[in-house]
């Protein structure tokens, strides 16, 4: 079998033959993958190569661009400014950023940038890739351009957009920039190795992305998710250029590994609190679901549940009562269960084409849940005997 190094829990064995399998079968190349269980590591294990040659093994260390994972980064952000008081969800995104009011959006809610609901999934003026690392130009688009259909009525997933609305809402109030904000804030406090906007004197660990071996990024999109998507393009090769690494694309560029996007999760699956730090308030955590969608996406063309910042439980991603989730673009994958207080987190440098993850972080998330249902059970019958 192969070798899986790190450290797992016996009875999380699961999790660990599921890395592997998906190893062997050449469904990965690298990986690592974090189970939280209280918000401490019962699994912390990685396995593979960082490139497809297979000639660089993935470290302890190794990082990588996990894609919209980072939204769920952005959303913690927003959630503890809202739960301090100094951001309203409910609130007009023109109180904090009067500019935005233009077109007609002055009706468009925090809230509805967080749900995807505010019709900005994509730029109306098409930019340049190299285009994404500059905040100004990409806000004051955005802030200029009338929504593509009426703001609230129906999620319509802003793959790109949401980093840059919400980053600019959180500039407004903190002074500071999103990326600087979580790490100050998030990741500092939590001592978690997750950075948007990559400093340089990280660049040797992390794993370049190896693009999807079949299938296209705009497979199964709606005519409306083509428009948003297709200017600016994002492949996997654009990951490993250096603007992208340095630059601050709230949406999509966040690197990191599993333990660290486990770590920094777990505060949401603990109620706002994880190894001694509290972040958020439980009434602060609770926000993630209040529901601001539930039906057929007009990008992504599937029925999803959104919340604030999180998928929920839905049709295409049916997942506990309590829990919420997201994956990033080729497969990564982050999901929370406040009722097992409960974290997984699975990151990888091989891409499929599609949006809404895999069977590789499937096959992880029911390895983990099941374990844990299972100890759960034992402990049961032992206190009941």
């Amino acid at each position: 079998m192969t070798e899986i190094h790190g450290s797992c829990d016996e009875r999380f064995a699961a999790v660990r033959y599921a890395l592997a399998d998906n190893l062997e079968t050449g469904l990965d190349i690298g990986a690592s993958v974090a189970v939280f269980v209280d918000g401490e590591p019962v699994v912390d294990i990685w396995s593979g190569h960082r490139d497809e040659a297979r000639t660089v093994p993935w470290d302890a260390d190794t990082i990588v661009n996990v894609f919209s994972i980072t939204k769920t980064m952005v959303a913690l952000c927003a959630l503890i400014l809202a739960d301090r008081g100094e951001l309203d969800l409910n609130a007009p995104v023109a109180r904090y950023w009067p500019e935005f009011g233009a077109a007609g959006k002055g009706c468009i809610e925090v809230r509805h940038l967080l749900g995807h609901t505010a019709g900005l999934p994509g730029w109306e003026q098409p930019l340049a890739s190299e285009e994404l690392a500059d905040w100004e130009k990409c806000t004051t688009s955005l802030a200029a351009q009338a929504p593509w259909w009426e703001p609230g009525t129906a999620s319509g997933y802003h793959s790109l957009t949401q980093g840059y609305l919400v980053g600019e809402v959180i500039r407004r109030i903190t002074g500071v920039s999103v990326g600087r904000f979580f790490a100050e804030t998030v990741a500092g406090p939590l001592q978690a190795d997750f950075y948007i906007g990559l400093p340089p004197e990280h660049d040797a660990r992390v794993a370049p992305m190896i693009p999807p071996r079949t299938g296209r990024r705009e497979d199964g999109l709606t005519a409306l998710g083509v428009r948003a998507l297709a200017k600016p393009e994002i492949t996997g090769e654009l990951t490993a250029e250096e603007w992208w690494q340095r630059a601050e694309i709230p949406a999509a560029n966040g690197h990191g590994n599993a333990r660290s996007v486990a770590a920094i999760q777990s505060v949401v699956a603990c109620r706002g609190e994880a190894r001694g730090h509290r972040l958020l308030s439980p009434a602060g955590v609770e926000a993630i679901f209040r529901r601001q969608s539930n039906g057929t996406d007009l990008v992504l063309g599937v029925p999803l549940c959104f919340g604030i910042g999180f998928g929920l439980t839905s049709e295409t991603m049916p997942l506990a009562p309590h829990a919420c989730s997201w994956g990033g673009y080729g497969g990564s994958m982050i999901l929370n269960d406040l009722d097992t207080r409960l974290t997984i987190a699975y990151v990888m440098n091989r891409m499929e084409a599609g949006w809404l993850g895999d069977s590789r972080g499937a096959s992880i998330a029911f390895a983990a849940a099941v374990a844990l249902a299972r100890i759960a059970k034992r402990a049961a019958r032992a206190s009941g005997a």
